[in-house]
């Protein structure tokens, strides 16, 4: 089954045991979206949650000036929507697809109802929540103190290990907004990233020639938040309903 059509694409959809994921599986809505798609801005009321499975979606503050930063991204490890479980139903983030693709929407209450159980689904929600906090806290530390080279090194090897293609269709001024500094900055690290054959970039698409040459490049925090979603999150594929 293809990635889009597949709930097990989701690591989290992944990880359920049969019962709890035959309890939901009917109510997974299969939703396409589009690169800048809004899911959710500051002050909306959730309704639903979205599982990717080949899209990604940013979680970004906005300043009253309209200056932007990525705090977060979620792909198919993880879950968009955390506040419905964690009781707020509102956030002060927005969330906005910046790789498009498909994912699983489910209904807020539905999944409050699964959450409420107290059983292995909000023990795993629970865990990936902890993975995001971490994630959040190692992307401010990267944007105060690490270099803009090393900062987009990283958010290109993120956003890799949740793509299945190795060339993304991402401006420069999109990743300027993420990171939170000027399109020149970006410009001029693409610009030494691609001199040394590691990426290549033309027309609005990044391409990875050399994975293991933007390792060599990152700082640490990539490696943080890879360890602690490894740590956190199990990797068990989930088995069709009823087997």
């Amino acid at each position: 089954m293809t990635p889009h059509l597949d709930p097990c694409h989701n690591q989290l959809l992944a990880a359920l045991p049969a019962a709890d994921f035959a309890r939901i599986v009917d109510h997974l809505e299969p939703v396409a979206l589009r690169l800048g798609s809004m899911l959710y801005e500051p002050g909306w009321q959730l309704h639903h949650v979205y599982f990717p499975t080949t899209t990604i979606v940013s979680l970004h503050y906005v300043t009253e000036s309209g200056a932007m930063a990525e705090s977060a991204s979620v792909g198919n490890e993880g879950v968009v929507g955390i506040s419905l479980f964690m009781g707020g139903n509102t956030t002060s983030s927005s969330a906005v697809v910046m790789a498009q693709g498909h994912a699983f929407r489910l209904a807020g209450h539905l999944l409050n109802v699964e959450f409420q159980r107290a059983d292995f689904f909000q023990r795993l929600l629970l865990r990936y929540t902890q993975a995001l906090i971490t994630q959040v806290a190692q992307t401010s530390l990267c944007n105060r103190h690490h270099n803009v080279e090393q900062q987009l090194c990283r958010w290109l090897l993120m956003t890799l290990d949740r793509h299945p293609l190795q060339e993304l269709v991402m401006t420069q001024e999109l990743v300027s907004n993420m990171l939170g500094v000027r399109r020149e900055s970006v410009t001029e690290a693409a610009g030494r990233l691609q001199q040394v054959g590691y990426i290549r970039y033309r027309r609005g698409h990044i391409a990875v020639l050399d994975r293991h040459g933007l390792e060599s490049r990152v700082c640490e925090c990539y490696g943080v938040v890879k360890k602690e979603l490894n740590r956190l999150l199990p990797h068990t594929r989930c088995k069709p309903v009823g087997t």
